[in-house]
């Protein structure tokens, strides 16, 4: 029998899917194929529509290795495993002459803990609970959350937390999970025979199609020990997002709070002498923390910088103390003393890594209103992380409707530490160090015709936003647009502050429903405004990335100004000084770089369907008078492009007619 052709197995799964074949996906499937078969690694930006889980879905399954699927939402995760992946691999398999097998990995905390579920959690000083199950009353939502649990865990077969409907708070959860570090180890631990976590670690090992997220992604790349089965390709879905899921686990944090639960999970297990010395280390380290401004620290200040080397010395002493000291009034030990050393470790390895003072970490204190300060340290840049440990021994196709900023692959591509796209391999300069990886970015289109079926609109002739926030003309300017659009509005906001008051000035002047992020969950507050059309939903971050609402629901998109980073963000403004003393434009490869990605993500809310109809206005006339303006329209859809107000409200007007009709 003949190997069947690429155009024969896409055909088979799109028709499986009950989708139809798009000529982007097809470009994607053979850029895909011909990128593993060369062992080569592949930037594809495929837009909204395109399909683009089944144009490197099929080319793996077809080329036969493993390969590792990391995705950056739960959303896209369920529905490769629940949908794409069954699907697929059904109508591939007469083809294939073999059925691939697929299964999804997360990082343990993610998976029920059986021993934590009938041993309970160790014993805290703090509230002198051993047994949660047993102190939290039935009628209490912790108690409600906890006794439905214990009944899940005899009927999952997985364990997995995100198979748990309804779901359950992080306080419920955390008392049934414990991380890698907490973890006794299957041949330790009494259930380890059927523990979920090891159990998905064991499918992975056997599967063809292993579907994990960034952050496992991350930690297989930060670990020294592989968390991942061996694998020969790496598909990295959502690529937009991987590189601040990579920097948020290489982050290190330190509180006053951390600090204190791993003294009391430590002290019945050491000696008094190690005990005290690591108590009156941490008393040392609050008392400074309350004084803490917030900020970047370019130095260590001397306080701060002895008082992290008493933490890390106690520390150390401490866990070299666990291993020798047995209390026989602690009851399961072991979990108890693992809990303690996962705890102490970490104090010790920051407060090591903030004294050692890398030149390539950036340090700093933030201070939130209700958990107070925290010491912070993060990699100033990750590119050479993944450059070294992701790019090395597999072919890498990263993939996102997002990735061609400003016209081109390159300024994402130097997140991720590859050279400028058509860069010739290059060694270091002693001749040893390896060729810079080999890329090749490809733009498949979109599905959708841009031009006609969207308008993007700025208010040229608005106040330039100002740091105060007050912003009166921009406030009347979103009312009148919102009104002419007969609501249907998402609005995008930098900040929570900006958002919340125009919600309330939106509420006060117009007759229109206004739901605010935050007053209800983001699920909820989803549905509400794609069940109402004349609703409209306001909020920040992951409004920018998370809303698909495609119809008339969603015919105006606003974006109050340009998503900048703030001036006082402690890693970007180290990025950016970092760039610009390497004779670089740190502005443009930072902040407007990290801006065009939120405001492509953003655009991208409008036009969900080969139906949809509407405008994204974006209320900061820098977009159109500043000279990075063209890099920020660049990177967003091709909408037909204005800065004529009257016309967008009769377009607007239009289109709410349209709709309305349609409806009647």
């Amino acid at each position: 029998m003949t190997k069947p052709s690429l155009p024969e197995l896409l055909h088979a799964a799109v028709a499986a899917v009950g989708g139809t074949e798009r000529p982007g996906q097809v470009t994607m499937a053979e850029s895909v194929a011909e990128a593993i078969d060369d062992g080569s690694h592949l930037l594809v930006q495929a837009g909204t529509g395109t399909g683009k889980s089944l144009g490197y879905l099929v080319p793996a399954l077809a080329h036969g290795e493993r390969v590792v699927v990391a995705t950056a939402t739960l959303a896209l995760q369920r529905q490769l495993v629940q949908r794409d992946l069954p699907r697929t691999v059904e109508s591939l398999h007469p083809l294939l002459r073999r059925r691939p097998e697929f299964a999804m990995l997360k990082g343990r905390s993610n998976y029920l803990c059986l021993h934590r579920l009938h041993e309970g959690v160790p014993q805290e000083e703090e509230d002198g609970l051993f047994d949660v199950f047993e102190s939290a009353t039935p009628s209490s939502k912790l108690g409600k959350d906890l006794l439905r649990m214990r009944d899940w865990a005899d009927e999952t077969e997985t364990g997995d937390r995100d198979a748990l409907s309804p779901g359950v708070s992080d306080r419920a959860w955390a008392q049934v999970s414990v991380s890698s570090r907490e973890c006794l180890g299957a041949s330790r631990c009494a259930y380890g025979a059927e523990c979920f976590a090891e159990a998905a670690r064991e499918r992975a090992k056997l599967a063809d199609v292993v579907i994990t997220n960034h952050a496992l992604l991350a930690i297989d790349a930060l670990e020294g020990a592989p968390v991942l089965p061996s694998h020969e390709v790496l598909i990295v879905d959502e690529a937009h997002e991987l590189v601040s899921r990579v920097t948020g686990a290489a982050t290190g944090e330190l509180t006053p709070g951390s600090v204190n639960r791993a003294v009391r999970r430590a002290a019945k297990l050491v000696n008094e002498k190690a005990a005290d010395a690591l108590q009156t280390a941490a008393e040392g380290f609050e008392r400074l923390m309350e004084l803490a401004l917030p900020g970047r620290l370019e130095e260590v200040p001397e306080d701060l910088g002895y008082a992290l080397m008493a933490l890390r010395d106690a520390s150390r002493t401490v866990i070299t103390a666990l291993g020798n000291t047995r209390d026989k009034s602690v009851q399961d030990e072991d979990a108890v003393r693992k809990q303690a050393l996962a705890s102490i470790e970490n104090v010790h390895a920051v407060a090591e890594r903030i004294v050692e003072g890398s030149e390539y970490d950036v340090i700093w204190y933030e201070r939130h209103d209700r958990f107070g300060a925290s010491l912070r340290v993060a990699p100033l840049s990750v590119s050479g992380l993944l450059r070294e440990k992701l790019f090395t021994d597999r072919s890498v196709i990263l993939t996102s409707a997002t990735l061609r900023l400003g016209g081109d692959f390159n300024g994402v591509a130097a997140s991720l530490g590859l050279p400028r796209e058509g860069t010739a391999a290059a060694s270091g300069e002693d001749g040893d160090a390896e060729p810079a990886p080999q890329w090749k970015g490809v733009d498949v289109g979109s599905p959708f015709d841009y031009p006609r079926q969207g308008i993007l609109y700025v208010a040229q002739h608005l106040s330039q936003p100002g740091r105060d926030g007050g912003r009166g003309d921009m406030l009347d300017e979103l009312a009148e647009l919102v009104e002419a659009a007969g609501g249907r509005t998402l609005g995008l906001f930098s900040s929570m502050r900006g958002a919340r008051a125009a919600a309330e000035n939106l509420r006060g002047r117009l007759d229109l429903p206004v739901l605010l992020q935050g007053e209800e969950t983001l699920g909820e507050l989803i549905r509400a405004f794609a069940e109402d059309d004349r609703t409209c939903l306001f909020g920040t971050l992951s409004l920018w990335q998370g809303v698909d609402v495609p119809g008339p629901s969603c015919q105006l998109v606003v974006m109050d100004r340009i998503p900048f980073p703030r001036p006082d963000d402690p890693l970007m403004s180290a990025r950016q000084k970092a760039v610009e003393e390497n004779g670089g434009n740190g502005f443009m490869a930072v902040a407007a770089t990290h801006a065009a990605l939120l405001m492509a993500q953003g655009a991208g809310r409008l036009v969900r369907a080969t139906g949809d109809r509407g405008v994204v206005a974006v209320l900061d006339p820098r977009l159109a008078r500043a000279r990075y303006g063209s890099f920020l329209r660049a990177s967003m859809p091709d909408f037909w492009y204005t800065t004529d107000r009257n016309q967008v409200r009769r377009s607007l007007a239009a289109i709410d007619a349209a709709a309305r009709a349609e409806e009647r």
